[in-house]
Parts: structure tokens; C-alpha cells; sequence
């Protein structure tokens, strides 16, 4: 069985329509939308509705790590718009996400990235489309572990939970053959991105649950340039599988 494997995709939809070619089933690990390119400041939902020079602000107050003055500059923003910042954002996703999803191959295995907002999927989705996040799935004969979300951060994203929210799920995938999920388990090579010079925050129970479970792979996405792409713990293969904007390459899992 070949499934091909994404995470990260950020807007990327021509690309996503291509990343099933060849595959028996297209596992994508979230991040869906883009809100800011830290790449090209003139993408994205912040540049689409208050263009590019208030884009290269914010994300300069962010990568600065100035996130109370940065959440001041976005929420005046906001503020600015008529109707009130609920009513954009929400349409500016929701044709993003009509756009990917009318793109994502069928039959896909989904969970939720960081950036994600769970609530809005639905209406979107297609009969192969199927949304799992603390939740078990049987592909070629091995249990597929699926875990969606990120972990509590200064950046805010729209899909983070709490280390103990986060840790119910893992715990109730069990012991499977190989586990999905956004984020890394807490490895700092794994976890160190080489561009944003930064540690992004990777999963405890994850990790625990490597040690525990010895599942043949983890793939994971989140840490766009990471230190280490992958890295053995164990019988465990740990795998970024790749930042899918950047590269419009599908990870190959081959079982």
C-alpha cells in the first residue's frame, strides 16, 4: 500500500490537488489555511484584508517576540473593519477552505493543525474526506493513530489546547502501528526551526508514548525548516513530512 503524506499545506492548492497521484489514500496533518507568510509578506488572510505594509509590521512585532504589542497592532486592525473582525475572518477562511478541500483527493485521512479551525470543516468536506483527531483508523492492515492540534503558545493560534487536553487524545489512540499528528513529540531537534530561529512547542505524551508503545512511525509536520527531519527513538521512525507550501511534495509511506 503507498500513502502519500502531507502537513502544513497554507493556501497551497494547486499542489494539493497533485499530492494523491499514485497513492492508494492521502494523509494530511492540517494547517490548511494561510493566515501570514513569514515568506512573502503579501500572502495570506492579515496582507488580503489590510495589505502588505501592515503585514511586514506585524510579522515584524511577532518575530521580534513583542507578541503583547503585536496582539495591540492586530486587534486595531480588526477594529478597523465594518461589521466587526468575526464576519472578514470568517469568509476570507471559508474561501480558503472551499478552495482546498474542492482540491483534496479522495479518500483522505484529515486531522487538525494548529492554525486550523475545527468548526468550519464540515461544510466543506466530501464523501472521502475523513476527519479523525484522537481517533483510530485501520489502512493496509496496521492501526493509524490520529492526534490534530497544537499546544498552548504565545502566537495564539486558532486550534491550541492544553497539555492535559492534548494528552487525553494520545492516550486514547493507544498503542498503534503508526501515529499522526500535527505537532513533534518533544525532541528539541525536532522541534528547533532553523529559519524562524525558534523551538516550536512539541508533545510530552507524544514522546511518552513513543517510549511506551514503540510504534514503527510518527509523522508529523509543524516545524516548517526543521534541525533534524527525522530521528529514531527506539524501533520508532520519527518524521517531519515536510512543510507541503513550500515544497508541493507529498511524504511517501510505503507499506
Amino acid at each position: 500500500m503507498r500513502i502519500h503524506v502531507v502537513s502544513d499545506v497554507h493556501g497551497r492548492a494547486e499542489a494539493l490537488e497533485r499530492a494523491g497521484e499514485g497513492a492508494d489514500a492521502l494523509i494530511c496533518l492540517g494547517d490548511l489555511i494561510l493566515f501570514i507568510d513569514y515568506s512573502d509578506h503579501g500572502q495570506g488572510i492579515f496582507a488580503e484584508l489590510f495589505g502588505q505594509e501592515n503585514a511586514d509590521r506585524f510579522i515584524e512585532l511577532r518575530t521580534q517576540k513583542r507578541f503583547d504589542e503585536a496582539r495591540a497592532f492586530s486587534r486595531r486592525m480588526w477594529d478597523s473593519l465594518e461589521g466587526g473582525a468575526r464576519l472578514h475572518l470568517e469568509r476570507a477562511v471559508r474561501r480558503q477552505y472551499a478552495e482546498l478541500f474542492a482540491a483534496m483527493p479522495e479518500p483522505a485521512y484529515l486531522t487538525y493543525g494548529n492554525v486550523d479551525i475545527p468548526h468550519m470543516w464540515d461544510e466543506h468536506l466530501r464523501a472521502g474526506h475523513r476527519v479523525l483527531d484522537g481517533e483510530v483508523v485501520e489502512l493496509g492492515g496496521l492501526r493509524f493513530g490520529f492526534v490534530g492540534g497544537g499546544l498552548r503558545t504565545e502566537y495564539r493560534t486558532p486550534y491550541e489546547l492544553d497539555d492535559d487536553a492534548y494528552a487525553a487524545k494520545v492516550a486514547a489512540v493507544g498503542e498503534v502501528d503508526v501515529l499522526c499528528c500535527h505537532i513533534p513529540p518533544a525532541v528539541p531537534e525536532l522541534l528547533y526551526d532553523t529559519v524562524a530561529r525558534r523551538f516550536e512547542r512539541g508533545s510530552e505524551a507524544v514522546l511518552e508514548a513513543v517510549h511506551r508503545t514503540q510504534p514503527r512511525y510518527v509523522l508529523f509536520g509543524h516545524v516548517h525548516q526543521p534541525l533534524a527531519r527525522r530521528m529514531r527513538i527506539g524501533r520508532t521512525e520519527c518524521v517531519n513530512v515536510g512543510h507541503f507550501r513550500g515544497s508541493g511534495v507529498p511524504y511517501v509511506l510505503s507499506l
